[in-house]
């Protein structure tokens, strides 16, 4: 039995798509209805990372599972781990982040994320980490100032990342839970170029069929944009990683997609064909007239 945390994240749900359907898959979710119909073969439970007793239910029977986590500082590791020694689970796989290796970041996330894996290596379990780039998919975050104003703000345009596709990180997921030789490994997941802002915002303006222009934000303007969404630690988290970023720490690239899957991982062209319905306005026009800019005209 292998049990699938974070079904509803960008992740998960291709994991769950991607796990063959003669498997005996279970998903954990807080809201069932929400992963209705994704693996039409797989049971689905009832269960929140913040309650041992959900845990304890959902870990029942199952012999690996893939621990998915988002809350920073919750603890929801250390329940999910004490549970799965208890359940006699086998083999827990984890998704971290490529930060852990940057001794130079010392942000908030990254620090949890550590900790995390090191629960995880000391727990007694097999285990296997999976430690992505940013995903191509953070674009996505743009698609409403490019359907409505063909503009893309954000800080640092011109640093690279070698970014990753979604559905790449779950096919090594999907390996890793399914198949023997990966317990204690640790895996760095990357795309095949390292790829700034800037050029993605060419490139899927070439897709798009528009002009689009990127807007670079200061750093007070960058953090007023993810006040209105985080936290305020959780905004020094992600500014600060920002700047390592702007140094060059993300932009080194991996084979390790191909390593373990045996075929090279996709780039963002690839990445953004597939998604251009999002950059789309509404009535599906690509070229709609732009609204006023925002500060930095």
């Amino acid at each position: 039995m292998i049990l699938v945390t974070g079904a509803t994240g960008t992740v998960g749900r291709e994991v769950v798509r991607r796990l063959p359907a003669d498997l005996h898959i279970r998903i954990m979710a807080r809201d069932p209805e929400r992963v209705a119909g994704a693996a039409p073969s797989a049971q689905t439970v009832v269960g929140d990372l913040g309650d041992r007793e959900s845990l304890d239910r959902a870990l029942d029977g199952v012999t690996t599972a893939l621990l998915v986590t988002s809350s920073v500082g919750a603890g929801d590791d250390a329940r999910f781990v004490r549970a799965a020694n208890s359940a006699g689970v086998q083999r827990l796989v984890k998704l971290s982040a490529a930060a852990v290796l940057d001794r130079q970041a010392e942000d908030l996330i990254t620090r949890w994320q550590r900790g995390n894996e090191e629960l995880l290596c000391n727990s007694g379990l097999e285990w296997t980490l999976l430690r992505p780039r940013a995903f191509m998919s953070n674009t996505l975050s743009w698609a409403e100032s490019i359907r409505s104003e063909h503009v893309v703000r954000g800080l640092h345009g011109t640093s690279a990342n070698a970014c990753v596709d979604p559905r790449d990180i779950a096919d090594v997921a999907v390996r890793v839970l399914t198949e023997d030789g990966h317990a204690g490994k640790a895996y760095t997941l990357t795309g095949p170029e390292a790829i700034t802002a800037v050029e993605q915002t060419e490139r899927l303006g070439r897709l798009l069929g528009m002009s689009l222009r990127f807007e670079e934000l200061s750093q007070d303007e960058a953090r007023l944009a993810l006040d209105r969404r985080y936290p305020a630690p959780i905004v020094e988290a992600l500014l600060e990683s920002a700047e390592r970023q702007r140094a060059g720490a993300k932009a080194e690239v991996e084979d390790t997609v191909q390593a373990v899957t045996g075929r090279p991982s996709g780039n963002f062209r690839a990445w953004a064909e597939d998604h251009l319905t999002a950059f789309v306005d509404r009535h599906g026009r690509r070229d709609a007239a732009a609204a006023p800019s925002g500060p930095g005209q």
